[in-house]
This record gives C-alpha cells, sequence and structure tokens, in this order.
C-alpha cells in the first residue's frame, strides 16, 4: 500500500456514510491500547462534517482515517481531537498527514486562536511537537464547561474530576500563534 493512494481532505455531508465505521474504530482502538478515548456520538461526528469541521481519509471508498476540530472559549481556544486511523492503513504516514491538514484547518479558520490537543499517545505527541505545540498544565487551555463535559466519555474522566482538572492521564499541549507569528497558515 502507498500512502499517495490515500486522499486527505476536509469533510462533508457526503461522508456522513462512514460515521459508523469511524465510531467503531475508535472504539477498537480505545480497547487494545487500554486507554482513554472521549466517546462521541453519531450526530456529533456527522455534525462535524456538515460544518466543514473534519478531516476524512480514504481510499478509494474504504474508510482509512478521520478527525476532526472544535472552537472553544469563544473561538479562543480550537482543539484537534479524535485522530483515528483504520488499522488496515496504518504505519504509512497516514496520521501525520491527517494530524497536518486539520491543524491547517484549525489555523485556517481560526488564524488567532490557540490550539490545543489532550493526549496520552506518544505519535500524536511527536506530531504536535513537531506542528509547534509545546506541552502546558490544564489550567492554560479553555475553560469553557461545554470542552470539559467533553471528557466524561474517557474511561479517566475519574481521575480528571478527583484532581480537580488540574490534569490527568492525557498530556495537553498548545499551539500559541502569538509565539509563531513568523509562520504560514
Amino acid at each position: 500500500m502507498d500512502s499517495k493512494q490515500i486522499d486527505v481532505m476536509v469533510a462533508d455531508a457526503s461522508h456522513e456514510v462512514y460515521v459508523d465505521k469511524i465510531l467503531d474504530t475508535i472504539r477498537e482502538a480505545a480497547k487494545v491500547r487500554g486507554t482513554g478515548i472521549a466517546e462521541r456520538t453519531h450526530e456529533y461526528v456527522a455534525t462535524k462534517m456538515r460544518e466543514g469541521k473534519a478531516i476524512i481519509a480514504l481510499c478509494g471508498d474504504d474508510f482509512a482515517g478521520f478527525t476532526y476540530i472544535e472552537s472553544w472559549g469563544n473561538k479562543q481556544y480550537v482543539a484537534t481531537s479524535g485522530l483515528i486511523v483504520h488499522p488496515k492503513y496504518r504505519g504509512l504516514g497516514l496520521a501525520k498527514r491527517i494530524k497536518t491538514a486539520s491543524f491547517r484547518l484549525a489555523r485556517l479558520r481560526w488564524p488567532n486562536a490557540k490550539v490545543f490537543s489532550l493526549t496520552s499517545g506518544a505519535a500524536v505527541m511527536k506530531m504536535n511537537t513537531e506542528l509547534g505545540y509545546v506541552p502546558v498544565t490544564f489550567n492554560e487551555l479553555t475553560d469553557d464547561e461545554s470542552f470539559w463535559k467533553g471528557c466524561e466519555g474517557c474511561i479517566n474522566h475519574d481521575i480528571l474530576v478527583a484532581k480537580n482538572r488540574k490534569f490527568c492521564i492525557c498530556t495537553a499541549m498548545l499551539y500559541d500563534p502569538k509565539l509563531h507569528e513568523e509562520d504560514k497558515i
């Protein structure tokens, strides 16, 4: 398999047919990894597609990968979330292509927003670092209650609550555009 055979694009309503496959792939990955991944509903993911806030990777008509973005705190913050690559397409550098596409989409839609990511995965941490994110404490992220409510679907939510949202299993990483003014979108 050649990575060039896989198209990475902004998802739209036509991609809603892949939502169940995406959610199943995320659930299976969480089981295999034994780590937390916040559960999302079918409608939530479909809405991200309809709003142009998701990236999908397809090999022909076959689902290969996905991620989405969302703004928080009156558009002062943007989270990139739900990065998943189907097992059949792992090891091809696809996650990096999807992550880069979501980062660019976030920067294009909200150029002045701080972009953040919560992850427990070393590969995502490495990709984030390459894009200019730095590890931060949780209090440097959005205080938007709607964002933190999204963590309720994660198996580690009890830890987050017990620690008063100061830390969890995930590492918080942040890209502050003010520190990268020389970067082009």
